[in-house]
């Protein structure tokens, strides 16, 4: 037993020998705690001894049964606490050592259960710190990523107004018609203006709201084919299947509408126009009143009563073919300039049609086309003399009636199947061509005019006269209504209310439509240029002044009284005149006049 606990006292000695330690000398470095071989061999001390006789004692009285109870329980008691209190200490390490990593987490570091020295547990920490110290500043935090654009507000449009409690405009009414047994045709009446300056103060300064069509454009084409159903080259030939798609209303559509061929309307086109004068229709923006006479067919007035912020501001526009140029510049002191008093001259040349009438629906019905940069537009028949300012009649026929488009109903009759019957004894067209047209719109669903198609006042409108602003669904209205007139024939009043009805069916857009003897308050209507047969014009103007034209003799005026009864009203038709067409006015006049009682 003695050799073994030798050899096991040699091995377990790292750094000296027996023979050393015998002969005095000490080791270096002694890190075990297991006592060498030669100190065990030593007498054992005093305290030891008790220790020994403690451990007899104990196990002579063990046996008792109270005695071996209570130890028992005491070295119970003693193993429990000395668990309890290693546990924490390794719980305290444990605690150490993570607190160290969590303190620098990117510096090496071991992890070990033996004891360490106080002096290696500060140069630790002390190399972690200049380790921190010499550490460069953590990047900044990245920038957060950019917040979306907020939503773009709703658009906002006109929505109308109305006028201020005590404005003589609010309460008007219509007096009776005067009791004149003398005069029984169309005559003007009241209409309550606001004064220019406040109509002014009031143009909207937003669009107006355009249902359900927010976006319109036009078709180009070069290469057409002839059309089997109609039409003409300048309108396209649209098809059948084109016309009744375009009744159809869409967020966006593409239609036909004059102007199909070429670079840009007016040029190149049909209806072309030199580029000066496109680049003046290009500019004006605004308001723009526009006219034309082709074929010297009517005579030229010029408005009155114009306030000089609407010289400055409004645009006129008078449209002429070369014929109608050179009776102007030998009957009046216009001479080589474009300028004849407020209109600019704008002359057209290769026209689309042959017949003057029916190229002067193309400015007519097509001005959004060829004034693109234009808010408002009030167009007159070449006949008409304007004789209010412009202002003053947007603000009481559109703005204030919250309207995107503005006619005057006939006079007299309110049913398309009846116009045509006029359009015919009238010889205004080939009566074949209006009865095929007033057939393809009754087969289409067109209905006689009735009291069941209130508040539509009427299905005829008197057509010299538009006002209206200019904005998708006002426009596709005059693209579809001139593609009936080159489709079918160039009398506009017989293809109104089938392109009004199959638009406001799909859309709740409307037209107002105001009586015409409101319309005679602001236009004055003037004789066709053929009932002055007896007129000449007078020759080129070198310093000699221009006559006025004598009045016309009664044998033309009758004549024109069947041709145009609704521009001499003043004249009683003669006998010539059947019977049904006098059963047929008295009716008229009777519905005009309830009309007019009931009407703003």
């Amino acid at each position: 037993m003695t050799g073994t606990g030798g050899s096991l006292g040699l091995r377990s000695s790292s750094y000296g020998s027996l023979q050393q330690f015998q002969m005095g000398i000490l080791p270096i470095v002694q890190t075990t705690t297991t006592p060498p071989l030669a100190s065990r061999n030593k007498p054992l001390p005093k305290m030891f001894k008790e220790k020994e006789r403690l451990f007899l004692w104990i196990c002579k009285f063990a046996p008792r049964k109270k005695i071996g109870m209570l130890l028992l329980c005491a070295v119970s008691a003693a193993v429990f606490l000395g668990v309890l209190f290693v546990g924490k200490g390794e719980d305290a390490q444990v605690g150490n050592s993570v607190r160290r990593m969590g303190f620098n987490s990117t510096s090496d570091f071991s992890y070990t259960v033996s004891s360490s020295t106080s002096i290696g547990q500060g140069s630790e920490l002390n190399n972690s710190e200049s380790i921190m110290a010499h550490q460069p500043p953590p990047p900044p935090p990245p920038p957060p990523p950019p917040s979306l654009p907020p939503p773009p507000p709703p658009p906002a449009y006109f929505t109308g107004y109305t006028l201020p409690p005590g404005n003589l405009c609010e309460g008007f009414t219509l007096p009776p018609p005067p009791a004149d047994k003398k005069r029984t045709g169309p005559r003007p009446c009241p209409v309550c203006y606001l004064p220019v300056e406040e109509a002014i103060a009031l143009m909207p300064k937003l669009p107006s709201f355009s249902p359900v069509l927010n976006n319109l454009t036009y078709i180009h084409e070069e290469n057409l084919s002839n059309g089997h159903f109609g039409g003409s080259g300048f309108g396209g030939y649209p098809s059948l299947k084109d016309r009744f798609d375009y009744y159809d209303i869409r967020e966006s559509m593409n239609v036909h509408c004059g102007f199909i061929k070429g670079t840009k309307p007016g040029r190149q086109t049909g209806f072309d126009i030199d580029d000066s004068d496109l680049l003046d229709m290009e500019q004006c923006r605004g308001v723009v009143v526009a006219s034309a006479i082709f074929g010297a067919f009517d005579l030229l007035h010029q408005p009155k009563n114009i306030s000089e912020h609407a010289k400055k501001n409004v645009c006129f526009f008078l449209f002429v073919d070369e014929e109608t140029e050179q009776f102007l510049r030998n009957s009046t002191d216009m001479g080589n300039s474009k300028q004849l008093g407020l209109w600019r001259i704008v002359l057209v040349r290769n026209l689309p049609y042959t017949d003057a009438r029916r190229n002067g629906k193309v400015p007519k019905l097509l001005l959004h086309r060829l004034f693109p940069n234009v808010r408002y537009s009030l167009w007159i028949d070449g006949k008409l003399e304007l004789v209010v300012d412009p202002y003053q009649i947007l603000e009481r026929f559109l703005w204030r009636k919250n309207a995107t488009f503005a006619i005057s109903r006939h006079y007299r009759r309110f049913d398309v199947f009846v116009e045509a019957e006029a359009n015919k004894a009238g010889g205004k067209y080939d009566n074949a061509s209006i009865d095929f047209q007033v057939e393809f719109y009754r087969r289409e669903g067109l209905t006689p005019y009735s009291r069941a198609k209130l508040p539509i006042t009427s299905d005829v409108p008197e057509g010299c006269v538009i006002i209206r602003e200019h904005i998708p669904i006002s426009n596709l209205f005059t693209c579809l209504w001139f593609n009936e007139v080159d489709l079918f024939t160039s009398r506009d009043q017989i293809s109104f209310a089938s392109v009004r009805d199959k638009i406001t069916s799909k859309t709740n857009w409307t037209i107002n439509m105001f009586l015409d003897c409101e319309r005679r308050n602001f236009v004055v209507q003037g004789y066709h240029r053929d009932i002055l047969e007896h007129w000449s014009p007078p020759p080129s103007p070198q310093g000699a002044v221009a006559l006025p034209p004598p009045s016309p003799p009664l044998n033309v005026i009758q004549n024109e009284t069947l041709l145009h009864t609704e521009n001499v009203a003043s004249i009683i038709p003669t006998k010539t005149i059947p019977s049904r067409r006098g059963r047929e006015r008295k009716s008229g006049s009777r519905g005009h006049r309830k009309s007019a009682t009931n009407g703003s």
